[in-house]
């Protein structure tokens, strides 16, 4: 038998750790607490629409994330999002956006597709619908016991990839008596997120805009960003407009406990405003999703979470490097499926 790896969490980051850890001895188990894959770059399907509800595309940003995505990984069913994103203030006043805009790209089948890549690429097992409840630091081994108390046996490294807030749950909840448990739980503890609530909002009608997107430059107005799902190929039938709108932080922890009805009736109101389109305030059907933990503002620093290499523990995800990105979390992913093949 190889080293055995167990990831917690088949977001991004944890799939592009056992992507990278494909071509070693090790056997990588991964558990998620959903029914999914990809995380927060999250898809669902409805009324004959595929869209994006949390990241809505991965940018050509970074160098070994584009050789992963264009090189490595299939691209029958990529998808690039031509029109550019424009900006607008806390007036709502609209402006063109820069002149150079990274290259977006997402799946025909949406942005789920890209851990399943990953995935499909490795023999990783994939535990879906499996909470992790508990680490128990054994000798020189670590044991995973889910929320049903299942004891998912030994292994010789463990890769924690939830949002900080969660993964230092499981470091406090951890069977782990060391001295290096506490400073590394208020390290990852002191992580800050946004909160984000999201509304999808459809129409019989297409809008007729030259952009994909509209974002908020200056972070002071109740809307955070609109993105027009029709932009991107195979995810809206003709003739048809999906807009996900994403609400600022603050808006969104006020009305975090609105009822869904008054939820998505205040964000297509705030979005006819916003588009100065009346016929927007009355979408023709509606989804929505709360971030509680949405995006990280910062993340940890340098150096504070080498103490746990020593016990074979690692860490990985946006909030390791503090960049709320896509690109972010495979990059950081990739990085630390090295490490661990390195160390083990």
């Amino acid at each position: 038998m190889g080293q055995q790896v167990a990831v917690v969490g088949a977001g991004a980051a944890g799939t592009a750790a056992a992507y990278a850890l494909r071509e070693t001895d090790a056997e990588v188990t991964i558990f998620e607490k959903s029914g999914g894959v990809c995380g927060r770059a999250a898809t669902r399907r409805q009324e004959g629409c595929v869209y994006e509800y949390g990241a809505n595309y991965l940018t050509a940003d970074d160098e070994r994330v584009t050789e992963l995505v264009t090189g490595e990984l299939p691209t029958d069913a990529l998808v690039e999002i031509e029109p550019p994103v424009w900006t607008f203030d806390s007036e709502g006043e609209v402006s063109e956006g820069r002149d150079e805009q990274p290259t977006r790209w997402t799946y025909e089948d949406g942005i789920t597709q890209l851990a399943k890549h990953l995935i499909a690429a490795t023999d990783a097992t994939v535990h879906r619908d499996t909470r992790v409840e508990t680490l128990d630091r054994t000798g020189d081994d670590w044991r995973v016991i889910d929320a049903a108390g299942h004891d998912h046996g030994r292994f010789d490294a463990v890769l924690l990839t939830p949002p900080a807030p969660q993964t230092a749950d499981l470091l406090g909840q951890a069977e782990w008596e060391h001295a290096d448990r506490r400073p590394l739980r208020e390290t990852v503890e002191a992580v800050p997120y946004r909160t984000i609530v999201a509304g999808l909002l459809h129409y019989d009608f297409e809008l007729d805009v030259p952009y994909y997107a509209l974002v908020n430059d200056d972070r002071a107005h109740d809307v955070g960003w609109i993105g027009r799902e029709e932009c991107k190929r195979g995810h809206v039938p003709d003739g048809e407009s999906l807009l996900l709108v994403q609400m600022a932080p603050e808006w969104s922890v006020e009305h975090y406990r609105d009822t869904p009805a008054a939820l998505v009736d205040s964000i297509a109101d705030e979005t006819a405003t916003l588009l100065d389109d009346d016929r927007l305030a009355d979408p023709d059907w509606t989804d929505h999703q709360h971030w509680r933990y949405a995006l990280p503002d910062s993340g940890v620093p340098e150096g504070t979470l080498d103490s746990a290499l020593d016990h074979d523990l690692f860490f990985a995800g946006d909030w390791v490097v503090g960049e709320g990105r896509l690109h972010a979390a495979l990059r950081n992913g990739l990085e630390t499926g090295t490490r661990i093949a390195e160390h083990l």
